[in-house]
Parts: C-alpha cells; sequence; structure tokens
C-alpha cells in the first residue's frame, strides 16, 4: 500500500517562496517517476514536475520552469518540490504523486496523497 504525505503547503505573497514536502512509504521507489500535479476543485489536472528516483533526471511544466525545483532524498524516501516567484494562477491543491509506468507528459499517476493547499496572494 503506498502512501504518500505532502506537507508544507500555506499562504505566500506574489514573489515569494514555499517548499513542499512528500513523504513516500509503502514500496521501493527506485524503479519509479515522482511527481507533483496540481488540480483546483472541478477543474483539471496540470502535471507540474516529475523526477526520475533513480537518476534524478527532471521534467517540468513549461508554466514553471525556472521557477520550481523537484528533488528527492533517497535516504529519507521525500520528494520536495522547491517554488520560487511565486504568481497567483499557482494557486491550487497541489498533490504528490506516483507515474504510472510508461506513461508521457502530462503523465498519468497511479497513487496521490491528500494534497496540500499553495495560496499566492496579490
Amino acid at each position: 500500500q503506498v502512501q504518500l504525505v505532502e506537507s508544507g503547503g500555506g499562504l505566500v505573497q506574489v514573489g515569494g517562496s514555499l517548499r513542499l514536502s512528500c513523504a513516500a512509504s509503502g514500496r521501493t521507489f527506485s524503479t519509479y517517476r515522482m511527481g507533483w500535479f496540481r488540480q483546483a476543485p472541478g477543474k483539471g489536472r496540470e502535471s507540474v514536475a516529475i523526477i526520475r528516483w533513480s537518476t534524478g533526471s527532471t521534467d517540468y511544466a513549461d508554466s514553471v520552469k525556472g521557477r520550481f525545483t523537484i528533488s528527492r532524498d533517497k535516504g529519507k524516501n521525500t520528494v520536495y518540490l522547491q517554488m520560487s516567484s511565486l504568481k497567483p494562477e499557482d494557486t491550487d491543491v497541489y498533490y504528490c504523486a506516483t507515474v504510472r509506468t510508461g506513461s508521457t507528459w502530462p503523465y498519468d499517476f497511479d497513487y496521490w496523497g491528500q494534497g496540500t493547499q499553495v495560496t499566492v496572494s496579490s
């Protein structure tokens, strides 16, 4: 049973920064990709950033390139999303997820956490 627990969301002003964390458990993630997507209630899902657990290679949505950085700590089984230069349009619920094997951008996901709210105020 995969468990993903996000933390680190909150309220931040335009131009500010936040770091989201995702504690993962329940399987060996070495052969998987992990990522973050965002989705507001009643709206579509947007993939934000993906990382391959084994190599650390990354992929980003055009909307966040240069502002967001995804990383992982193998020892802690934790994935991070460092968000900088935040904009009002980044306001959303952010979910940590495991990427479905074989899927490509914008990716399908098999498991995700409960989500953490990020609100960027102007």
